[in-house]
């Protein structure tokens, strides 16, 4: 099942969360998408896709989500990157 909502942030940027369960892929988007991009890993399972022309990031996305939750690797991946969201996150098994 897909399961996808919008949050508004600062100012028209919007966060769009997308959780697929059956491939356990969660990805946050932020704002509108750039025209070109690219791809990097963060770490095991964990990638950013930033905007090519800013280098801002775009796009957050997390591989066997519901395992990695437990090791709260949204707020760590998040914090680290220096991404703020209001929102708090669980995830249950």
């Amino acid at each position: 099942m897909f399961k996808r909502c919008k949050l508004d942030r600062m100012e028209n940027n919007d966060i769009d969360i997308y959780y697929d369960d059956q491939g356990d892929f969660l990805e946050l988007s932020f704002g509108i998408p750039p025209k070109t991009e690219y791809a990097e890993d963060v770490e095991d399972d964990v990638f950013v896709t930033r905007d090519r022309e800013t280098n801002e990031i775009k796009s957050l996305g997390i591989l066997n989500f519901r395992k990695r939750a437990r090791e709260a690797i949204l707020k760590k991946v998040l914090k680290r990157l220096d991404i703020s969201i209001p929102l708090d996150i669980s995830a249950s098994s």
